[in-house]
């Protein structure tokens, strides 16, 4: 059996994302692959308003080199998401953020998923160190 997905009170940073007509299937819930788009959107507005990423003209930025995600309950137009994000694992050049999606006001997640970001050079794409203004940013989505 495995592990009990996490609470809202379980994330630092919880924002909403509201669904569209377009995000339901033909199976009549939100697609897998939209969860996914819900984990960028939540991770990286985050930190857009932190003011440590902008889309356009930031040296470094993340690329996702990891993703996954575990399904406990469907998501359906006209839901509201609310997205929580915390940081599981901060390296020299690469963070795990954890998303949490809450379907309106239910306490219980949705689905959990993760994601590892690895910090490039916008250039070069080659790694580097996750710049620190970045990393304090970061460091303030850790949970134990």
């Amino acid at each position: 059996m495995s592990e009990p997905l996490p609470t809202r009170a379980d994330f630092p940073v919880v924002r909403s994302i509201t669904t569209r007509w377009m995000d339901n299937d033909v199976y009549g819930h939100v697609n897998n692959v939209v969860y996914y788009s819900f984990f960028d959107t939540a991770v990286n507005a985050h930190l857009i308003e932190q003011g440590v990423l902008d889309p356009a003209t930031s040296p470094v930025i993340g690329l996702v080199v990891e993703t996954g995600c575990r399904y406990a309950a469907p998501i359906t137009f006209p839901d509201r998401v609310d997205a929580g994000v915390r940081v599981a694992r901060i390296g020299t050049s690469s963070v795990r953020y954890e998303v949490g999606l809450f379907r309106n006001d239910e306490p219980d997640a949705a689905a959990f998923g993760h994601f590892t970001h690895v910090y490039v050079n916008r250039e070069t794409r080659r790694p580097v160190p996750i710049p620190e203004a970045v990393r304090k940013v970061l460091e303030a989505l850790v949970v134990a």
